[in-house]
């Protein structure tokens, strides 16, 4: 049945008769007698009673009232669900994380982002790396990838994956010698990191500071490519997870050495508002991201 009739009937039943109808639905009354003589022929049954000041449902027609009220309440709703998917999927994401290495592959996920989900807007927000939960909770950014879960009721954490940190040392360093790196063996090492504060650095923050132990000498080096050649140099050492130095060239004189005996581990989490977990364009990036990483 044609979703015309149930407009007519419901026309009929709310005007009073096809006269008043037809303004309403746009047709002359004469197309509107023919549509419903031709429904009443179709059912082998009468829609209406015909009076003269009002036309009332017969029993069958009353069903097909209530039938046809429950489609549209059905389409409504379907076209206010579609509105709400089609405003939640647009929007900008500012994201951060807390160590400068982990950009390393972003720029590649958000173009990827950018190709699938071109309402979707991805900003990198350098200038919260470090301390990126305290800029959520301010707004300043919306999702932070960061290694220990934080614990707070406004925020929502997914887990994304794990990796190992090794210690990239050139072969003839005395380190190269050694099965895995002993938090002691850091106490003589040059250690060249990305950036500061110390307090940011994995190796340091879970290995070394649990020992109270310090290397002899720390380089914040930005750049990897400058602190990769340092370390092919013999210069000091460097602690990266291997994903993080595969797209870079590296020498055949670099040995990767596990930290401690059991190897350094870390869990990454993505980290959200939770008045944000109901916002589509966070699952989609939440999703995406969750599948694009999961893979390291």
């Amino acid at each position: 049945m044609e979703i015309k009739y149930f407009r007519l009937i419901k026309a009929i039943e709310e005007e009073g008769s096809i006269a008043n109808s037809a303004d309403k639905l746009f047709l002359t009354q004469s197309a509107l007698s023919h549509q419903l003589r031709e429904l009443e022929e179709r059912l082998g049954f009468k829609v209406f009673h015909r009076k003269r000041n009002k036309w009332q449902l017969t029993e069958e027609g009353t069903e097909l009232y209530r039938l046809g009220n429950s489609i549209f309440d059905s389409i409504e709703k379907g076209f206010r669900n579609i509105e709400k998917l089609r405003t939640g999927s647009v929007g900008t994401i500012k994201v951060s994380t807390e160590c400068y290495s982990f950009y390393q592959g972003l720029s590649v996920f958000i173009q990827k982002m950018g190709l699938l989900y071109p309402d979707i807007a991805v900003d990198l927000i350098l200038e919260a790396t470090h301390q990126p939960i305290s800029k959520i909770l301010s707004n300043e950014i919306d999702i932070a990838v960061v290694t220990q879960k934080p614990v707070n009721e406004a925020l929502l954490s997914t887990e994304v994956y794990e990796d190992e940190i090794f210690a990239v040392v050139h072969k003839e360093n005395p380190l190269s010698k050694v099965e895995f790196v002993d938090a002691n063996d850091f106490s003589d090492v040059h250690l060249i990191i990305h950036s500061f504060p110390i307090e940011t650095v994995s190796v340091y923050d879970r290995f070394l500071k649990p020992y109270k132990i310090t290397p002899l000498k720390i380089s914040a080096i930005p750049l990897t490519e400058v602190a990769l050649e340092m370390v092919d140099a013999n210069m000091g050492i460097m602690c990266m997870p291997k994903w993080a130095l595969a797209p870079f060239k590296l020498s055949d004189d670099l040995e990767f050495k596990r930290i401690g005996k059991n190897g350094l581990k870390r869990t990454h989490h993505l980290v959200f508002r939770k008045s944000d977990k109901d916002k589509k364009y966070i699952n989609d990036f939440i999703s995406n991201f969750e599948e694009e990483f999961s893979k390291k």
